[in-house]
């Protein structure tokens, strides 16, 4: 399925070329590309750069001769040079591939908004991303993962010591050929590094795949049954934490220590933190799927509300129609768990956010330097 909504006309011509004409209300001082399935989905291949005309205005044609050895119809999508920097629709999502046939001979597309176009980062500041394993052995499930860890740009360099965020979904954070985008994580650090917050240590888990539901759903009766994230949020505790404490300069205190993910994954780390509170005691919650375990602080059997704690929470109204209410209603119920306000919310509604990597790595910034950066009130 193709989205027309931001294509302004196609005509058919009898002339031997298909033109791309691009208008764009985005300053930008990148270079625009195409990528489609006639280069394998090349998202900065110089061959097929726009060329800049005027107040907003790119073209590319393809020749006849170009044409006869290509897709009919071709499938594109233009980027700023990476999937980081991809076309959004006028509300800030995800826009399907674009289709154009060859007979058109010109096609006219309007671009409104840019994933990250606003964002400049330094490219010295970016962190030292390290595979820690490509089959790292969670003995709980009996599986294996891949997990990265993000480091300071810095860090060989320096003898500090570190507080820690492990995030669920690890595919979707840093990778540029990610299927559905990714959260820039890489590139947010570097923008946090060179503004005086990038001093974190990030632990990527990727997902178990077919097995990603299993994991993150909690181990009693919930709408999707009962979960193994009992056994996977031990493994995140009793395994995974030991392991990177052993091998990095980190801060290993649970004061300094903390989990998050996004949809299923933010769930899971919901659970993660009312099982385990005198581990993580910084959680980063966006768009979680509490719908599917909508009573789970009652099932907060290990949970200690006499620790601080602190808990980022985002969500977006056009993501579905219970997203704000359910996190209201998560907020209410621990709260009334807490003691001595020793549970600190933040609670962020985006009106037209939508549920997608690019909104999450947009959000992140702000949460790292409030879970990890802002003492106002800080603990001990």
């Amino acid at each position: 399925m193709t989205d027309h909504s931001t294509q302004l006309d196609t005509k058919d011509s009898t002339q031997n070329a298909l033109t791309i004409e691009l208008k764009t209300p985005i300053q930008t001082d990148r270079p625009i590309y195409l990528a489609g399935n006639f280069n394998d989905w090349n998202n900065s291949d110089q061959a097929f750069q726009l060329e800049a005309l005027d107040n907003g205005n790119f073209q590319y044609t393809f020749s006849n001769a170009a044409l006869q050895e290509l897709p009919n119809p071709i499938e594109y999508k233009y980027t700023l040079g990476g999937w980081d920097f991809v076309e959004l629709d006028q509300q800030g999502n995800y826009v399907e591939n674009r289709s154009a046939k060859h007979e058109q001979g010109l096609v006219q597309d309007v671009v409104p908004r840019w994933m990250n176009a606003h964002l400049k980062f330094d490219r010295n500041l970016l962190p030292d991303i390290r595979i820690l394993s490509e089959s790292f052995e969670i003995p709980q499930l009996i599986r294996t993962r891949r997990i990265s860890a993000l480091l300071p740009h810095d860090y060989e360099q320096s003898d500090k010591r570190y507080p820690v965020l492990y995030l669920q979904d690890g595919q979707n954070l840093f990778d540029d050929y990610a299927p559905f985008g990714n959260w820039g994580v890489d590139k947010k650090l570097a923008i946090l590094k060179k503004e005086g917050f990038g001093d974190v240590i990030i632990i990527a888990i990727d997902h178990a795949a077919e097995k990603r539901i299993a994991e993150f759903t909690p181990s009693y009766r919930t709408q999707l049954g009962k979960g193994e994230g009992k056994k996977y949020v031990r493994f995140l505790a009793d395994t995974l934490k030991p392991y990177i404490d052993r091998t990095f300069r980190t801060l290993p205190d649970r004061i300094h220590t903390g989990i998050g993910g996004s949809s299923m994954g933010g769930l899971i780390s919901i659970y993660a933190g009312l099982m385990y509170p005198e581990v993580f005691s910084r959680l980063m919650i966006f768009s979680p799927s509490l719908w599917v375990a909508p009573n789970i602080h009652f099932h907060a059997i290990s949970f200690d509300a006499t620790q601080r704690s602190k808990i980022y929470l985002y969500g977006g109204r056009a993501e579905s129609a219970t997203m704000e209410s359910n996190i209201r209603r998560f907020q209410q119920a621990m709260e009334e768990q807490g003691v001595n306000d020793n549970l600190e919310f933040k609670v962020v509604i985006d009106p037209e956010g939508t549920h997608n990597e690019g909104r999450w790595g947009q959000e992140f910034p702000a949460a790292i330097k409030w879970l990890f950066f802002d003492t106002e009130k800080s603990e001990s």
